[in-house]
């Protein structure tokens, strides 16, 4: 079974940026500008406007396309590098944490798996969910490089991980093992 995984952050910014640079033939200047266009249905268009200046006028115009997904809205409570050892490694019972991030397809695409099963285990399982952009000490500590990535902890100790966007059978089988 294919699993869909995210391994890099695409470039996202809400506004206009501007960089400049210093070199002793002149200064770099880039402007990035972000639109949303009526044709491309909420995507947003980033456009880059580049030139050198001093001895020559030269401007190049690019454009690309970047997904931008919202963050999810989910019952399900969020942990982060700071309550880390607090709510996933002193827990009394099992835990099975979801790393993603809010411009992750795959991570979109098992969400509403990850809350059925919050739901359906409440009372035996302890559901959280880590943003690797807001937290990216505790994915790097336990190895995380794609997401969704998704860690079953039993009493402190990492039980059980599996990575990509998976089905819900597969889901359940790793949570039934620690029942």
């Amino acid at each position: 079974m294919a699993a869909f995984t995210c391994t890099s952050r695409p470039p996202i910014s809400i506004r206009s940026e501007m960089r400049i640079a210093s070199s002793p033939t002149g200064s770099f200047s880039t402007r990035q500008m972000f639109s949303v266009l009526p044709e491309s249905c909420g995507l947003r268009t980033r456009v880059s406007l580049s030139s050198v200046s001093k001895n020559s006028r030269v401007s190049r115009l690019r454009r690309g396309v970047i997904c931008e997904a919202q963050e999810t809205a989910t019952g399900i409570p969020v942990v982060n590098d700071s309550t880390w050892e607090s709510l996933v490694l002193k827990a009394d019972e099992p835990v099975f944490v979801d790393f993603w991030a809010p411009w992750c397809g795959p991570c979109k695409m098992i969400d509403p798996i990850v809350n059925e099963l919050a739901q359906q285990y409440a009372g035996k399982f302890k559901f959280y969910k880590l943003n690797t952009d807001d937290s990216p000490s505790t994915p790097s500590q336990y190895g995380v490089r794609s997401i969704p990535t998704i860690m079953i902890f039993v009493k402190g100790e990492k039980k059980d991980t599996i990575i990509g966007a998976v089905s819900k059978s597969i889901l359940a089988t790793s949570i039934d093992k620690f029942l």
